[in-house]
């Protein structure tokens, strides 16, 4: 049988962020737009950024600080299936923001450029 995508793990910055299932990956890249003119459909291209959005956990003695810098980093996703999906210029985008009462989930969301596809 042949095995699909079920875990994601994270490592920002060099540390491993472990995450809720349901992580998302936008793969950035070029995009075909459709330009309609007269009765013919053209395709004009742009370029979009990569988004990772997951979600973590607060445990005791951890720091927010920890989780959310100010600056770009590597960012790793470490599929199941083997690929591993790297970005040498993420960063993190979204307020710093906890829920408490569900295990203290933090809500993490990076953008970034062009990214590096490795096959294990």
């Amino acid at each position: 049988m042949t095995q699909t995508l079920g875990i994601i793990d994270i490592v920002w910055q060099g540390r491993n962020v472990p995450v809720e299932k349901g992580a998302k990956l936008k793969l950035g890249g070029l995009k075909n737009n459709a330009v309609v003119y007269g009765r013919k459909v053209g395709r004009a291209q742009e370029y979009e950024g990569s988004e990772i959005e997951a979600t973590t956990a607060l445990e005791r003695g951890q720091r927010m600080k920890d989780l959310y810098t100010s600056e770009e980093g590597e960012l790793q996703v470490q599929c199941d299936t083997g690929q591993t999906y790297v970005w040498p210029d993420a960063f993190l985008t979204d307020n710093r923001e906890m829920t408490g009462g569900e295990g203290g989930k933090v809500a993490l969301k990076w953008a970034a450029g062009d990214y590096e596809e490795v096959l294990a």
